[in-house]
């Protein structure tokens, strides 16, 4: 093998390995924005049904109210 080729292959290792420390920092970049991503949903998702749970005792009573309001203008015609 010639000083020249060598000196090509040498150089090929250099850029093949600085590629591969890209390629893994990208990969475990996107791994940490797939769980990042997966993580906000299920808070907006929980957030929704807690407060859903946590109201749902005021909503029934104002669809009774409003229930009852309706029953009472029915009666008035």
């Amino acid at each position: 093998m010639s000083p020249e080729e060598r000196e090509l292959l040498n150089k090929c290792v250099g850029l093949v390995e600085e590629n591969n420390q890209m390629l893994r920092s990208m990969k475990r970049s996107m791994r940490f924005a797939s769980i990042t991503r997966a993580i906000y949903w299920i808070f907006i998702i929980g957030s929704a049904v807690g407060a859903f749970y946590l109201f749902q005792p005021a909503i029934d009573q104002l669809k009774n109210v409003y229930g009852g309001v309706g029953d009472a203008l029915d009666n008035f015609k």
